[in-house]
């Protein structure tokens, strides 16, 4: 299916309202594949987001599934403390960190219903028969990994295709499972490397993704082995995506760096260094959703220096453009990209 695309960019699902239907159609309509975002939203929201798109375009869509964890059993009322010190700094107080499990089964049962053409899977497996019950709806799977390890782990359970994200990339890692300890959450690879080594472990196809923001980013991962690549941060500052106007600030001053934190949801994610970040990284316990619930008042306060500003380590080179022109784009660059590595080897 993925090695079909016209154009083999993916738009990455971005959590948190950032893929909107607009952008998943402009993405489709250029001839890559847009990615609906499922994790934290409500079953009710995903059935009409899926309704929109099909209002828009009649090109494939993908939808994108948080898989649940198991329950945190840290304490966390050392961090409550901290982060309701620095809520009531901004005017309101730290949310409940319960933990819930997304309503998975039943966006799994919604998925199968509308039959959505590819459905991914992140931070875990889904088990064998819900991969057999989406293959029987006609959809193919997809889950992602960043370590060979969770590639075989993901090759077991029937995936058609495996997402390889590499450390750089910016939002949530989606490994597996979260040591808890590491600052990624375990070992880490990049793109190229993460690329490699899964392709010697299993015999799927790849989906590369992970600081890839131009057209000769696409060219290199594509050369490398994959099947397409998968790019979020490179469509924030378009104006389909829901990116909020505190976040595009942000980013369009170029002049930040990026780390790694659980600062914000207690899973590792990379994102723009601002004051949140700086200040909470260092004592945020693994516990993920707990903590996004916690700090999500705070994060919607919209200040830039509360905010979690999701973005890979390349984001400086972003551009502003309309969806479908930077997906038109994405493939000028990069079949000249490839004309160009094949003058330098030779090829006429």
């Amino acid at each position: 299916m993925l090695e079909r695309l016209a154009v083999p960019v993916i738009a990455a699902p971005m959590a948190g309202g950032l893929s909107t239907p607009k952008l998943v159609a402009e993405v489709g309509s250029a001839g890559g594949l847009g990615f609906l975002a499922a994790g934290l939203l409500t079953v009710e929201a995903l059935a009409g987001q899926l309704t929109e798109v099909a209002e828009l375009t009649d090109r494939p869509c993908g939808v994108n599934l948080f898989v649940p964890g198991s329950k945190s059993t840290v304490d966390l009322s050392v961090y409550r403390e901290r982060v309701a010190e620095q809520a009531a700094l901004a005017g309101v107080r730290p949310g409940d960190p319960v933990w819930d499990d997304d309503s998975y089964a039943a966006k799994l049962e919604l998925v199968l219903a509308m039959r959505v053409p590819v459905v991914s899977f992140t931070f875990g497996l889904p088990d064998v028969d819900e991969v057999r019950r989406l293959r029987a709806a006609g959809s193919y799977t997809v889950v992602t990994v960043t370590t060979p390890a969770e590639a075989r782990q993901a090759a077991q359970i029937g995936a058609d295709a495996l997402c390889v994200q590499g450390a750089d990339a910016g939002g949530h890692r989606g490994t597996l499972t979260d040591d808890g300890v590491s600052p990624g959450g375990g070992e880490l690879f990049g793109t190229l490397a993460a690329l490699r080594l899964v392709a010697a472990a299993v015999d799927l196809p790849l989906v590369a993704a992970g600081g890839l923001v131009t057209g000769a980013d696409v060219a290199a991962v594509v050369t490398a082995g994959a099947v397409a690549a998968q790019l979020g941060t490179a469509f924030l500052l378009c104006p389909e995506a829901g990116t909020a106007p505190g976040y595009r600030a942000a980013l369009r001053e170029r002049n930040r760096r990026t780390a790694l934190t659980r600062a914000f949801s207690g899973r590792p994610a990379r994102g723009l260094v601002n004051r949140f970040l700086s200040e909470n990284t260092a004592h945020a316990p693994a516990a993920y959703p707990n903590l996004h619930l916690m700090t999500k008042p705070i994060r919607a306060t919209g200040d830039p220096e509360l905010m979690s500003l999701w973005a890979g380590q390349t984001y400086s080179l972003i551009q502003e453009a309309p969806a479908a022109d930077l997906v038109r784009r994405l493939d000028d660059e990069a079949r000249t990209a490839i004309r160009n590595a094949a003058a330098r080897f030779g090829a006429e």
